[in-house]
């Protein structure tokens, strides 16, 4: 009948062939082609709705590039490696193990601190040979500072200071250079007929955290006439200026010598040699009582520079960090950190640094965005490469990850002694800042203030408060805040845990 069919409509019996062949394929592909898109649709609501963000885990494995008019600061020196590693034996590192899926991200998930590779000495002079070049293995004894005598080369016709990046980039600051150019030329040591010049480190540094009160802490600290801070409060050398970033997701700039970084504490250089006067190059044992310092906020948290110049790979974690450096140079030097309520740090960090159309529904819809986008990148990579990654960080649209204060304190550790830090939570900081600046001068063997001199300390008025237009604000929406809390509830306790104390759960 079928043939009769096709020969009464004037099929050619290859056309009849062909439409054989193609009932026949339907027929029995048709239910597999139904399955094959319903398996299709599965996959893409359940894509939909677990929130995974492929396209961002690519985007965050991929090496983020820029066109640099300078080449990276790694040594084209092939050097020996030591078998010697730097700081103590421990090393550590960070994972997280995520929540099971349908669990609010990431409550109920579990922070764990394991090894990180402490580089060798010989590993970090092949990445930075000018700082060992520069920086001797002992300072002066008669210094409680890391000070030391470097030879001058100039003569009174050079301004050394001509070029200092800190300098040319900040006006504020021309007016200190001049005063310090005024006097540089009678503070220079003179033997043999060779000119010396008094290069100091800081003593201690305040390194994090930033909206955690390091602003107020250093205003009432440089009041005592022992302290000298760098010319700059916050000069962000060790994790910024040395690589030629001045502001963060700007273009790089000409890196900033260390020479340079030095120069910011000429003047405490100077109050150092007026204590000594013609003793010091003699290191006659005369111990000064002063404490050079800088308050860099930047210093605990940020290595956003080590995937532009350090071997960096996607996913993988830096070679070395900041504190690598530190330690190489001050492994006995002092570190004061402000912390806080990570929930209200990131609100007030959001309410500081948002250039417009802030609102509290803004911040949620940032925070949301952050915090699926953290969970894509700890999807893809370790905790540690998601708390460094530069790429990532840049992306974020609220600072979601300088609240991880264990991740990075526990980094710092792994080369560092505990008994060297000083933490102070603001929260206590500001309900009772008498004690807070007593614990700071006992830790910095400060000796006690006289009366008068702890009064113009404890009621200096406090330093960097929220402006008024922001707090017209109000506080963030209460989805919000759980949001946070639910978010940095197991990194809080695990710090508590590595700090033998419950308060900085900061849960009520």
């Amino acid at each position: 009948m079928c043939q009769g069919l096709k020969l009464a409509v004037g099929i050619p019996p290859l056309r009849s062939s062909m439409w054989r062949f193609w009932r026949n394929f339907g027929r029995k592909t048709l239910c597999s082609l139904l399955v094959a898109l319903m398996i299709t649709a599965l996959v893409v609501a359940s894509y939909a709705l677990s929130g995974r963000r492929s396209d961002l885990i690519q985007f965050l494995s991929t090496s983020f590039s820029r066109d640099f008019p300078f080449t990276s600061n790694q040594s084209e020196t092939e050097r020996t490696k030591d078998s010697t590693p730097v700081g103590k034996g421990c090393t550590l590192n960070m994972t997280y193990t995520p929540p099971p899926v349908g669990i609010s991200f990431p409550d109920r998930g579990e922070v764990h601190l394991t090894s990180r590779r402490i580089p060798t000495t010989s590993d970090l002079e092949q990445y930075e040979p000018h700082l060992f070049s520069v920086i001797p293995h002992q300072f002066l004894h008669s210094c409680r500072s890391p000070c030391w005598y470097q030879t001058y080369e100039g003569n009174a016709s050079n301004d050394p200071y001509r070029t200092n990046a800190y300098s040319l980039y900040a006006k504020r600051l021309h007016n200190i250079f001049e005063d310090m150019r005024q006097r540089f030329w009678s503070r220079l040591a003179v033997r043999g007929g060779r000119y010396y010049r008094l290069r100091c480190l800081p003593h201690f540094y305040i390194i994090g955290q930033p909206k955690c009160g390091t602003t107020d802490l250093y205003d009432r600290l440089r009041l005592d006439p022992h302290v000298h801070f760098s010319v700059i409060k916050e000069p962000h050398w060790w994790t910024r200026k040395r690589f030629g970033i001045v502001r963060l997701k700007e273009p790089f700039r000409k890196p900033f010598p260390l020479e340079d970084y030095l120069d910011l504490f000429d003047t405490a250089a100077q109050k150092i040699q007026d204590f000594h006067k013609e003793d010091l190059l003699l290191d006659s044992g005369r111990v000064d009582p002063i404490l050079t310092g800088e308050a860099s906020a930047s210093t605990l948290w940020d290595n956003s520079a080590w995937s532009f110049f350090y071997d960096s790979v996607p996913n993988t974690e830096p070679p070395v960090l900041i504190q690598d450096f530190i330690h190489a140079f001050q492994p006995d030097a002092k570190f004061i950190v402000m912390l806080r309520d990570p929930v209200e740090r990131l609100y007030s960090d959001y309410l500081y640094f948002a250039i417009a159309n802030k609102s509290a529904e803004d911040f949620n819809d940032k925070v949301n965005e952050s915090l699926q986008m953290f969970e894509s990148c700890l999807q893809a990579s370790s905790l540690r490469s998601c708390a460094y990654n530069t790429t990532f960080s840049n992306a974020l649209p609220v600072r979601l990850q300088i609240g991880l204060y264990v991740v990075y304190l526990w980094d710092w550790l792994s080369v560092f002694d505990l008994d060297q830090f000083l933490i102070l939570r603001l929260e206590d900081h500001a309900a009772n800042i008498t004690q807070s600046m007593r614990l700071v001068y006992r830790f910095l063997n400060l000796g006690p203030l006289s009366g008068e001199q702890e009064a113009s300390v404890i009621h200096k008025q406090a330093s960097n408060s929220r402006r008024p237009e922001d707090c017209n604000l109000g506080p963030m929406l209460p989805q919000t805040r759980q949001l946070l809390t639910d978010f940095y509830r197991p990194y809080n306790q695990k710090l508590a845990e590595v700090l033998a104390d419950r308060a900085y759960t900061w849960e009520t």
